[in-house]
């Protein structure tokens, strides 16, 4: 993984819960991209060279202290202190409810996504990244069986309004991330990340997922492949200029052998489409990453699941 062999691109990312789900797949694609990762999280990195700052991000001193700190310890071998990093990825998170009763939740991830953002402002990282979720369409975790409020759920979505905690939760972070974008002029894109798939994942959970659509509303019919997840992430990265950002993070198609209008039709019918939509575009659609990003999805389902 980060071996001499890796050409570096000479940048330096701050990866906050890179041992998560997602970020155990993420790291390894932007280290393969030539980037200098430290992860801050609570428990280690599942590859051993990637070194893991244990850091409570609700702390704001740990924060701002981390910000601040050697990616490892051949940092002493250079002349000069430790500077901040080019980047910052923020994806520690209370992962989703039920994990922890409901206030923990909400300020778990509320604290640190503020102290992440405010710390690497006032450090001077002008770049930010920060994990939203698909969860602020409202339907995810939504009390009974919502009905969503138009197709495609793309980032000019009419109003979201979850009632959940862990989507209002995400929500905070996106108000606080603009707000210290337009206040310290820097870019901050906030990635409303589908649902994540592992590349396990795909001969245990597809054959239910493209079988039973109906269990794949709460979704979207869509989902992110965390390798492509990387990707993104290496985009945002590269991408300046943007100031504050929300971007879908999602594949391109949706997760039926039934095409998206004819999906639509039967499951979601009195639920207006704002504007033609590709024969199998994912209903959480990602044109505006393709668009503005130039993300072009490497791990497509159909790669690892023949619907037949």
């Amino acid at each position: 993984m980060q071996t001499d062999s890796i050409p570096s691109n000479g940048k330096r990312i701050m990866f906050t819960g890179g041992s998560g789900k997602a970020g155990r797949h993420v790291i390894p694609e932007l280290i393969k991209r030539g980037y200098e990762i430290l992860n801050l999280d609570l428990v280690p990195f599942e590859d051993p060279k990637v070194f893991t700052l244990k850091t409570d991000l609700t702390d704001s001193g740990q924060v701002f202290n981390a910000l601040t700190t050697h990616f490892n310890f051949a940092g002493y071998e250079g002349p000069t202190p430790p500077c901040p990093p080019d980047a910052v990825i923020h994806f520690a998170a209370y992962a989703r409810n039920m994990l922890v009763p409901d206030n923990e939740c909400f300020k778990g991830n509320v604290v640190s996504t503020y102290n992440v953002i405010e710390a690497a402002c006032k450090l001077g990282v002008k770049k930010i990244i920060i994990a939203s979720s698909e969860t602020t369409y409202e339907v995810c975790f939504g009390q009974g069986d919502l009905e969503y409020q138009s197709f495609p759920l793309d980032e000019d979505y009419i109003d979201v309004n979850p009632m959940d905690t862990y989507a209002i939760s995400k929500l905070c972070g996106e108000r606080t991330a603009r707000g210290f974008a337009r206040r310290f002029d820097v870019d901050i894109y906030a990635l409303r990340i589908g649902n994540v798939v592992e590349p396990h994942e795909y001969a245990r959970d597809f054959p239910k997922y493209v079988n039973d659509p109906a269990c794949r509303k709460r979704n979207a019919w869509s989902y992110i492949d965390a390798r492509d997840l990387g990707q993104i992430c290496d985009l945002c990265v590269q991408k300046d200029g943007l100031g504050f950002q929300v971007f879908n993070a999602t594949n391109d198609t949706i997760t039926t052998k039934i095409p998206t209008k004819a999906l639509l039709a039967q499951f979601c019918p009195n639920t207006p489409i704002m504007r033609e939509m590709e024969e199998w575009e994912a209903p959480l659609s990602n044109r505006k990453i393709r668009e503005i990003l130039g993300f072009k999805e490497e791990h497509n389902w159909r790669k690892y699941y023949n619907p037949g």
